[in-house]
């Protein structure tokens, strides 16, 4: 059979894979967070906290799956983990761009991507790199009026109860800070994550916080992170001055075919895994198909491959098992004999 054909491949020892009362294959939760489940309920689920790690008082089960694998976190949350980052060839360049842009002073960078591209996670490790020269504000919900973001961003500079001022003393206050951090050798930044979601009046509030400068340098940079409909909003006539004062632009891409085996390799060991490789060249080829080499899909993939693996008892991930996750996982890219859809 193909590697992408549709049925489930025969278990190692004959017997068919474990069937719900429907006849149909066991489902995995969307997230990937949940093992599957067969009827007599023999992997219970296994609950994980934010960033994909176990809580301290891990579970009986949870411990199990762990020790399973050689395993001591979960490999492939899909929180962003700036311990898990791994430096993917677009990931790398884009944060290459961030860092000429930021030493070089310019004002506003844009960065884009689609959905589980690794934008936050970029971001993220921005902020951890950033040394003690560097002030940050990190805006991660910025889809509020303008009023708001600068009350926010004055929250960020330790501005004392912004909710007192209106926008145009608030303004002073902002500058009247930046300077001082300026006069102390200090930059900053300002990091807007989602930033596709700011209102048009919004972002020329940003445009206006970029005017605050002194004749040798800009008080304050902004980098935006956004999907690509943060293009379509700065194409509008009415913000034309904010998309001509980004001066450095970078578009995320996602793994190449030959990222997904040392991506998947890296997270593992991260995570404690010092065996042998547990997903075999045809599982990863499934895996990247169905992501397209998305970073966030690749890992719930993975995850979902893995615990198909478990509740089988066994230690490694065949294309059979990446393809049970694909068929579970919205949007999952569901392949066929050729390959592609």
């Amino acid at each position: 059979m193909a590697e992408d054909e549709g049925g489930p491949a025969m278990a190692e020892n004959g017997n068919e894979p474990a069937m719900t009362e429907d006849g149909n294959e066991p489902a995995m939760a969307e997230d990937g967070n949940e093992p599957v489940m067969t009827e007599d309920g023999d992997k219970p689920a296994m609950a994980e906290n934010e960033g994909g790690r176990q809580d301290g008082g891990k579970s009986a089960t949870a411990t199990l799956y762990l020790d399973h694998f050689g395993l001591r976190e979960l490999p492939f949350g899909i929180t962003p983990d700036t311990d898990f980052a791994y430096a993917l060839r677009a990931h790398q360049e884009a944060f290459n761009t961030l860092m000429l842009a930021l030493e070089s002073g310019e004002g506003f960078i844009k960065i884009t991507g689609e959905v589980g591209a690794g934008k936050t996670l970029l971001c993220r490790r921005l902020l951890k790199t950033l040394g003690g020269e560097w002030v940050s504000a990190y805006l991660p919900n910025p889809g509020f009026d303008a009023d708001t973001l600068l009350r926010a961003l004055a929250e960020e500079l330790s501005i004392g109860e912004p909710a007192r001022f209106d926008q145009y003393h608030l303004l002073r206050e902002i500058n009247r800070a930046l300077l001082e951090l300026a006069h102390a050798g200090k930059r900053v930044v300002a990091l807007i994550d989602e930033a596709q979601a700011m209102p048009v009046e919004t972002l020329e509030a940003l445009r206006l916080l970029s005017n605050l400068e002194t004749e040798k340098q800009k008080l304050l940079q902004i980098v935006l992170f956004g999907q690509p409909e943060l293009d379509e909003k700065l194409n509008r006539p009415e913000i034309r001055q904010l998309r001509q004062r980004i001066v450095f632009h970078y578009r995320l891409s996602g793994l190449d075919e030959d990222e997904v085996a040392n991506y998947v390799a890296y997270r593992l060991r991260v995570a404690g895994h010092l065996g042998e490789e547990l997903f075999t060249p045809a599982a990863l080829r499934v895996l990247y198909r169905a992501s397209g080499g998305a970073p966030r899909l690749i890992n719930v993939l993975a995850h979902k491959s893995l615990m198909a693996v478990y509740g089988e008892g066994r230690q490694k991930v065949e294309a059979r098992h990446a393809r049970l996750a694909r068929r579970d996982t919205e949007g999952a890219r569901q392949t066929g004999w050729l390959g592609w859809p």
